[in-house]
This record gives C-alpha cells, sequence and structure tokens, in this order.
C-alpha cells in the first residue's frame, strides 16, 4: 500500500482541518496516511513515505510559521526529496498567497516533484475548500510509487 505523509503546522485549527481533508482524499484513493503536526513529526517520516504533503498558514509578512515550522522544511532541503511527491497547503487571512509561491519554489528546488500548485484557503475552509483538499490528497496518493 502506498504510504502518504501529512506534516502540518496549525495555530487557529484551519491549517489542520486542511491536513485531515487532504488525508481522507488520500486514504479515499488508497493510500496509508500519516498526519503529524509538526512539533511531533521527523525528517525520516517524510524521507520514507511514498508521497508527502507539508501544510503551513501565512505567518507575518507571508512566511512559514518561524519556530517550528521553518526549521523543518530547512531541515529536508538537500535531504533527498528529488523526485518524491509533494503537496503543499495552508490557510491564510491577508496578502495574496506569496508565502506559498515562494515554497513552492523553494521545494521544487530540491527536486521534489510538485503534484499540484499548493492550495491556499482563506481562513477556515468551508465545503469548497475542504473539496479541494480532498482532491490534493487523491492527487497525492495517484502521484505516490
Amino acid at each position: 500500500m502506498k504510504q502518504v505523509a501529512i506534516v502540518y503546522w496549525s495555530g487557529t485549527g484551519n491549517t489542520q482541518a486542511m491536513a485531515e481533508a487532504v488525508a481522507e482524499g488520500a486514504r479515499a484513493a488508497g493510500a496509508s496516511v500519516t498526519v503529524t503536526a509538526v512539533a511531533k513529526a521527523s525528517r525520516e517520516q517524510v524521507l520514507g513515505a511514498d508521497a508527502a504533503a507539508l501544510g503551513c498558514p501565512s505567518m507575518g509578512v507571508e512566511v512559514l510559521e518561524e519556530s517550528e515550522m521553518e526549521p523543518f522544511v530547512q531541515a529536508l532541503e538537500g535531504a533527498g526529496l528529488q523526485g518524491k511527491p509533494l503537496a503543499l497547503f495552508g490557510s491564510y487571512d491577508w496578502g495574496d498567497g506569496q508565502w506559498l509561491r515562494d515554497w513552492q519554489e523553494r521545494m521544487a528546488g530540491t527536486g521534489a516533484r510538485l503534484v499540484a500548485d499548493g492550495l491556499a484557503v482563506n481562513n477556515t475552509p468551508d465545503e469548497t475548500g475542504l473539496a479541494q483538499c480532498k482532491e490534493l490528497g487523491a492527487k497525492l496518493a495517484a502521484a505516490a510509487e
């Protein structure tokens, strides 16, 4: 069975809800999924999975959360993500999604294979946003090798 790792940081629960919906979509597509808050995640969890998703809301001036998620992403850079199917997602309250575009560029630079454009949802994900998360999970499971 394909293994999908989902690692997220969430301050208000919005990105956590997105992570759970991505997991639901991946499971429905036949993958075995682990969902882990970044504080409890390991680099090996991501590297050992057939595919992975990372979720983080926009913080400050459209950057990743700096105390937990940013160090985790830095640990993944140069760690062997070449060809790894990867999805990025997160919620935001302001701005235009620059944090997600920047993050996509960073992860593409590692050689990771982004399965879709990053998914950004404004504030609390509604039914449409959750459906998009499930679709992202299904794409991730389909891309897992």
